[in-house]
């Protein structure tokens, strides 16, 4: 892991594979972390450099204030594009999970030269807030669950590990993997203040930020080959999701998880990276 500057900001990366492959980057959904170990090496297994990197006020990228962000989702979309150009090597395949993959949508939305290929999981075509009416919400029960538990000692290590494992048994995630992948953003995270936690944890400090324009209504202009993945038993953004963004994006392919619910299972892995190889695939006829 190392980090670079990329539209004046500093963003923390890790690469995988051959420097000269074609590049895959993974925006992170908030941290590096929310793409799987095996995910990584297996795309650059397939002949892929691939690049995982944190959103800002996240893990090693630049943190500054995550209860009143001065930056907003087009300059998240804009550090992508950014990235990518720093990286060198021509256009990336980009792909974005949970927030990250709002992210995603916007950077090729606004920056179409940047990019050759979009993989969107686990995400929805509308900002954090008041959901269309055509699609649904979070599962209440489920939220309600979730954000009725007392906050852990954010200073103790073992106590944020154990909140995080409680938190994806309830969205239906593995617990152990939810456990190992909060000790290991806990290390990461520069300081054990609430916000700094929340934003690292848990991604809160997007609820905060700008988001507008909307840009569901320009996702029929993504030319890109697009694959959404998502996970059928998705809580946090049930699957009609998913299936509205693959009807709005001309073309795309849906993979549907059965077993899936917010995060990538580790079962699932080799099926998400032959499909996102084999979406590259149609990029290059």
């Amino acid at each position: 892991m190392t980090t670079v500057t990329a539209n004046g900001t500093v963003l923390g990366i890790e690469s995988f594979g051959d420097h000269d492959a074609p590049l895959v980057l993974l925006a992170g959904g908030t941290t590096m972390l929310s793409w799987p170990d095996a995910l990584c090496e297996q795309l650059a297994a397939g002949g892929r450099r691939v690049v995982r990197y944190d959103l800002r006020d996240s893990g090693e990228s630049t943190t500054t204030d995550p209860q009143a962000p001065a930056y907003t989702l087009r300059d998240l979309a804009a550090d992508a594009a950014a990235l990518v150009d720093v990286l060198g090597g021509g256009r990336a395949h980009l792909a974005g999970i949970g927030v990250g993959g709002m992210v995603a949508q916007v950077a090729v939305l606004d920056h179409p030269d940047a990019f050759s290929a979009l993989t969107l999981i686990g995400t929805r075509a509308v900002a954090p807030g008041p959901v269309d009416e055509d699609l649904p919400d979070h599962d209440r029960a489920t939220m309600s669950r979730l954000f009725a538990r007392a906050m852990p000692d954010w200073t103790d290590r073992d106590a944020v590990a154990a909140f995080a494992a409680a938190g994806a048994e309830i969205l239906g995630d593995d617990p152990v993997t939810a456990r190992a992948a909060a000790e290991r953003i806990w290390d990461r995270t520069p300081g054990t203040a609430p916000p700094v936690q929340l934003a690292n944890q848990m991604g809160v400090v997007f609820a905060r930020l700008d988001c507008a324009p909307r840009w569901r209504e320009r996702l029929p202009g993504i030319e890109v080959p697009t694959l959404v993945v998502h996970g059928r038993r998705n809580l946090f953004f049930p699957v009609g999701n998913g299936e509205a963004i693959a009807r709005d994006i001309p073309g795309a392919r849906l993979l549907l998880l059965d077993e899936a619910a917010t995060a990538i299972p580790c079962t699932a892995v080799g099926e998400v990276t032959e499909a996102m190889l084999r979406l590259e695939q149609l990029d290059r006829g």
